[in-house]
């Protein structure tokens, strides 16, 4: 049965989608970008801090839903600049352990809402 997840520790969805959705032992979230909750306001000073808020946006969800990080089996990043990547990924190397971290790709568009420059969806599994 499908359970929607809200937490107010990440931005309340704009339009007509939730922050995160668990059916059975999955939870699917949402893209999340660099908006910071208790500011009401965007991260965009450098890259390395928006994608820190928007991971820490991700793990409020995951957290919301009962899951950890550790749970997390795949990530999906979009960013507007690939010359960012390293970067984006000094600060995900945080969040994720290098030896049980999720599959993921990282894809370069052409703009992201907001004109935000990192957005990032996981899906995560509890056994």
């Amino acid at each position: 049965m499908k359970k929607i997840i809200y937490t107010d520790k990440a931005p309340a969805p704009i339009g007509p989608y939730s922050q995160g959705v668990v059916n059975g032992n999955i939870l699917y979230t949402s893209g999340q970008i660099g908006f910071d909750v208790a500011k009401n306001d965007l991260v965009l000073d450098t890259i390395e801090n928006e994608t820190r808020t928007v991971l820490n946006n991700v793990k409020a969800i995951v957290t919301a839903a009962g899951f950890t990080l550790e749970d997390v089996v795949k990530a999906t990043i979009f960013i507007s600049n690939m010359d960012d990547f390293a970067r984006i990924n000094a600060v995900y190397a945080d969040f994720f352990n290098e030896a049980t971290a999720p599959a993921r790709e990282c894809v370069q568009v052409a703009k992201l809402p907001r004109n935000v420059n990192v957005e990032i969806s996981v899906f995560a599994i509890k056994n």
